[in-house]
């Protein structure tokens, strides 16, 4: 038998009952021409009818503005709202009471019930609104200005009316007129350069750091006749002004020589906004919300 010298050396020998080819050839190897299985097949062709009927009944197709809303007129957005209503509707007693019970009788004593749904009513609001400035765990980000409101320093105060208040209707902005307000002086131009420095010195003195003694000692008279009016002569501060007490470690804007000549040459004046709908507006939460926030913040820890 001669060789056929047009095959490849090491083309595929069909044999007996293989299947028929396409016709395509690799490298010596032939291509069978094996169909899909049937229930593959059938499976395929019943996923292309289920995604155009899935298209032409729910809301699919992109458009300019929306989608298609689908003949069936679902929407997921309309399911939460009504699950949301659902809810706000088998809460309302509790929310009503909320409102309505003096701040201080919602706590465990005396309202486990109440206490309980404000404080993890009051967590969510605040992972939802508060943690974004005040962190999740609510320990603040010093350098930024957001006060931790874990530990026993407050500039308006830590009951839990104050507390209130102070989320009702937030600091130094501009939607609420009872917003809380104070204004520290920028001395840049009012005090020298040496004077500055000296008083940098004094306040880094009285806070236990570490300091030039010389300079602080000059920076005591330059305290007292310019500082102490908010910040009293101890300078411990004052919670009804806002005026921090600068004889602890606790910091908002940091302790460091550079952090305190900066708030010293030019002041700070941090916002939050106001956050009671009924106060204003501008307000984003109910007072239920609010009640609840000021008792979960005042669990905390550092409330007074």
């Amino acid at each position: 038998m001669t060789e056929d010298k047009n095959r490849h050396p090491e083309e595929q020998i069909l044999q007996e009952g293989d299947p028929d080819t396409t016709g395509h050839t690799w490298d010596g190897i032939k291509e069978f021409n094996n169909p899909l299985p049937r229930w593959w097949l059938w499976t395929f062709y019943g996923c292309i009818v289920w995604g155009i009927g899935y298209t032409v009944l729910y809301p699919a197709w992109p458009l300019v503005e929306g989608a298609t809303p689908g003949i069936l007129g679902f929407s997921t957005r309309t399911e939460v709202a009504e699950e949301i209503d659902r809810f706000d509707a088998m809460n309302a007693d509790i929310r009503q009471r909320i409102t309505e019970v003096d701040l201080t009788e919602i706590n465990a004593t005396a309202n486990p019930d109440l206490y309980n749904y404000a404080i993890q009513g009051g967590a969510a609001t605040f992972a939802t609104w508060c943690s974004q400035c005040h962190g999740s765990g609510a320990a603040g980000v010093q350098a930024s200005g957001y006060p931790n409101l874990l530990d026993d320093d407050w500039l308006w105060g830590g009951t839990i009316e104050e507390i209130h208040y102070t989320i009702s209707h937030g600091i130094r902005n501009e939607d609420d007129p009872d917003a809380r307000y104070s204004e520290m002086t920028a001395f840049e131009g009012l005090l020298s350069d040496e004077e500055i420095a000296q008083v940098v010195q004094y306040v880094r003195n009285i806070s236990g750091q570490e300091h030039d003694a010389e300079l602080a000692a000059a920076g005591e008279e330059v305290f007292l006749y310019n500082c102490a009016a908010c910040h009293t002569d101890e300078g411990t501060g004052d919670q009804f002004l806002g005026a921090p007490n600068l004889t602890d470690a606790i910091w908002l804007y940091g302790g460091s020589e550079e952090a305190i000549e900066h708030t010293v040459r030019y002041a700070r004046f941090g916002v939050m906004p106001t956050w009671s709908e009924d106060a204003t507006e501008a307000g984003r939460l109910s007072e239920a919300e609010v009640r609840s926030v000021a008792v979960y913040v005042h669990s905390l820890g550092g409330g007074q």
